[in-house]
This record gives C-alpha cells, sequence and structure tokens, in this order.
C-alpha cells in the first residue's frame, strides 16, 4: 500500500490562494476515482476539488474556512501501489485536521447513587441539543416522562409540553412539575406560554457568505456612493409584455419584467456611455465599453451571486430571457463557473414582489453603477385631471460620485424612465 497526496491545484488567473469551503469526505471514508472531495473558493467563483486516484482518506489537510496556498497539501490517500508520496504526515498534522464529531460524547461517570433521578450533566444536555437536527426530533417527539410523572401532571392539569426536563435527554422529572407549579400564580397550569429559550447559534462566515461580506465592506469603503430614486408608470410596459406572451409565450418562452428592463438599459447606455464603464481607482483608469455585459443579482440558497449576461446589446428579447433564466439557474444551483461570475459592465438587481419602495443597492465593484427594481403596486394618480388606476413602480439606482456627477445619473434614469413608459420605443432603432 502507499499514500497519495492531492495538493491544492492551481486554478489559474494569477491566484496564490483559495478557501477551503467544505469536505465532502472525511477521515477513513473510501473514496473512487474523480470523486469530488472538496471545494474551494476563489475571488470569483466555487470550484470542486475531485480525487485523481481510488483509496482510503487517511488525513485531511485543512479545515472549512481556511485560505491555503496553491500547492499545499490538501488531502491523503492511502492507495494500491507506492502512490506518490516521498514523505509521510506528521502525527500531529493527522489529528489537527480530523473533523470534529458533530455530537460531543460526555465523559463516563461512575454510577449514581440509589436515589431519585438526578439532572444529567450539562455536557450530555449539550450533546443531546447539539445540532437543529436533534433539536427539532425532540420537539416532534413526545415529551419523555415516567408514567408516575404524566399521572401526576394529568392530575395537576399540566401540559408537559411546557415543562423544561432536566433529567437525562430531557426527561420530565417530579422536581421539574414543582418548579412548574411554583411559577407565578398568574399563569395558569395547563394554559402556560411557552418557556424561555437560552439556545444561541454560532454560524462562521467562510465560503460565499465571506466573500460576499468582503465585497460588500471593499464596495462601500472604495465607492463614493449615491442613490437615486424615481417611480415609473410601467402600465403600458405591463400590459405589452401580457401580450406578448399571450401572443409568443407557448413558442418563444414567457417573458418576464427583466429582459425588458435589459433592453431599456442597452438603448439607454447608447447616450451614457460614461455609466457603462469601470473604474481602476488602483490605476485612475476609467474604462467604457462598448459592450453591455450586464449582471443579473441572483439570490441563491448558499447568498448572493452575479452571473453575466454577456452583449446584452446583441441579443434579442427572448434570447436574453433565455440566457438570464439558465444563468439564474446555474447560480441558485451552485453551479455557475468563473465565466458566468465576472465581466460585468452594470449590474440589474431586483428583489421581485419584496423589493419594497425604495432601495440603496451597493455598487459592483468595479463598476459605476447598480439599478435597483422595486416592486409594482397598483395606485390612483391624476392624469389630464382625473383619477385612474396605474401599475407603478420605483427605479432605485446608486452611482459612483468619483465618475459619475449627479446630473448624468438623473438623466440617465429619466430616460430609462421614457423607454418605459413608453415601451414601443425600445424598439425604434
Amino acid at each position: 500500500m502507499g499514500t497519495h497526496v492531492i495538493k491544492m491545484p492551481d486554478i489559474g488567473e494569477g491566484i496564490a490562494q483559495v478557501e477551503l469551503v467544505e469536505w465532502f469526505v472525511k477521515v477513513g471514508d473510501v473514496i473512487g476515482e474523480d470523486q469530488v472531495v472538496a471545494d474551494v473558493m476563489t475571488d470569483k467563483a466555487t470550484v470542486e476539488i475531485p480525487s485523481p486516484v481510488a483509496g482510503t482518506v487517511v488525513a485531511l489537510g485543512g479545515t472549512p474556512g481556511e485560505v491555503m496556498a496553491v500547492g499545499s497539501e490538501l488531502i491523503r490517500i492511502e492507495v494500491e501501489g507506492t502512490g506518490n508520496a516521498t514523505d509521510t504526515p506528521r502525527a500531529d498534522a493527522a489529528v489537527s485536521v480530523a473533523p470534529a464529531p458533530l455530537e460531543a460524547t460526555p465523559p463516563a461517570s461512575p454510577p449514581a447513587p440509589a436515589q431519585p433521578a438526578a439532572a444529567a450533566p450539562a455536557p450530555a444536555r449539550a450533546a443531546a441539543d447539539a445540532t437543529p437536527a436533534a433539536r427539532q426530533e425532540r420537539i416532534a417527539e413526545k415529551p419523555l416522562a415516567s408514567p408516575a410523572v404524566r399521572k401526576r401532571a394529568l392530575e395537576a392539569g399540566i401540559e408537559l409540553r411546557y415543562v423544561h426536563g432536566s433529567g437525562p435527554a430531557g426527561r420530565i422529572l417530579h422536581e421539574d412539575l414543582d418548579g412548574f407549579l411554583q411559577r407565578p400564580a398568574t399563569v395558569a397550569p395547563g394554559h402556560a406560554g411557552p418557556t424561555p429559550r437560552t439556545d444561541s447559534r454560532q454560524i462562521p462566515v467562510i465560503g460565499l457568505r465571506r466573500k460576499i461580506a468582503e465585497r460588500m465592506q471593499d464596495a462601500k469603503r472604495r465607492v463614493a456612493h449615491f442613490s437615486y430614486v424615481e417611480e415609473v408608470d410601467v402600465t403600458a410596459l405591463e400590459a405589452l409584455r401580457k401580450h406578448l406572451n399571450d401572443t409568443w409565450g407557448e413558442r418563444r418562452g414567457k417573458l418576464t419584467l427583466l429582459p425588458l428592463l435589459v433592453r431599456a438599459l442597452v438603448v439607454t447606455l447608447r447616450d451614457f456611455p460614461q455609466i457603462n464603464a469601470t473604474y481602476d481607482d488602483q490605476a485612475q483608469v476609467i474604462t467604457q465599453h462598448g459592450a453591455v455585459h450586464v449582471g443579473i443579482a441572483t439570490q441563491g440558497d448558499n447568498g448572493l451571486m452575479v452571473p453575466v449576461l454577456r452583449h446584452a446589446e446583441a441579443g434579442g428579447l427572448w434570447d436574453n430571457a433565455a440566457e438570464i433564466a439558465r444563468l439564474a439557474q446555474a447560480a441558485r444551483q451552485g453551479k455557475a463557473s468563473r465565466d458566468m461570475l465576472s465581466g460585468s459592465t452594470i449590474t440589474l438587481t431586483s428583489l421581485g414582489a419584496l423589493g419594497g419602495i425604495a432601495s440603496t443597492p451597493v455598487i459592483n465593484v468595479p463598476e459605476v453603477a447598480i439599478v435597483g427594481v422595486n416592486r409594482m403596486v397598483q395606485r390612483p394618480v391624476v392624469i389630464d385631471g382625473q383619477i385612474v388606476v396605474r401599475t407603478l413602480m420605483n427605479l432605485s439606482s446608486s452611482f459612483d460620485h468619483r465618475v459619475v456627477d449627479g446630473m448624468d445619473a438623473a438623466r440617465f434614469i429619466q430616460a430609462v424612465r421614457g423607454l418605459l413608459e413608453q415601451p414601443a420605443c425600445l424598439f425604434v432603432e
């Protein structure tokens, strides 16, 4: 038998270190060739690390959240044959990298004296409640109590689900009933509210959540944000969208609001090249882009990602709609590649029905503008002296004041507004 060492691979783009996000194996696991053993994260995307060999895991080279250098030892696998390792792992390293057990096993203790059962040691109760699944399981099952305790509780009119059990695994004891009965008289037995909660949970900020935090903090520290909010009457736009879906939806797919908003950005940016730009504040260089690569802010299970709709200026309405759907699905499933998540020149963000009245979106650096879409509502408005019901929506956008002047930002949003309120103009060349 030999040992095969997998080192942190060179992922390219000059990346010297990556963050270890998650292990999919543990020491002692038998794994197959090409089986994914870990996820690592660069500044742009999560990358799966497969094993090139089959064997048994003998040591892991890091813990989730640890930043590791390219070329450092990631995992050791015992394989048939000689393997590729020329040294043996240090004893302390093998111990330190073994994953911590999910639940701590309480230390053995001498038998208790013959007396009514006492409260379990704190470590035992902590172990029973160590994971959310364990707590949920306890909540869902019948309260633990002896027949005598149940009979006494029934006679006293006490619902055991409201009594905190201090015995092993949360078992309710006679002492717990005594304490419950001694509560203030204003709380009627059998009608008590939930018991106070003292639990807490610590969540390590690692992986995608760490990258999001770093990018947001970096953007707010480096960029001179200012926001501009404008109300838009989208009654005609919604009527057009519905008509297009009724006419072409079955053959070409249903349109959401996003491809129409992308079209409005593409047309407007022709006259505002300073908005479709990126700013390298280290080199003090502004780059105005001819191509419109629209970042579509997408909320996934693990956090916010911004896949990029490339060359939106060259795509048709349904082409862009299909690409937006494909990118959003990849982002939500955590399968977006580095190429999908880089190179945007302006970002569009929308929370849909949760969009609120207004927001102050954070610029996706090095871009200089982000356009935020708030929810649509129907409200009465006055048009030509008459009160009519219209569909309204706010655009909440942020700009980098180092690059974009306030007047230019206002004119840009007003131009977008004009196209959305007269949607036929979206398709006039």
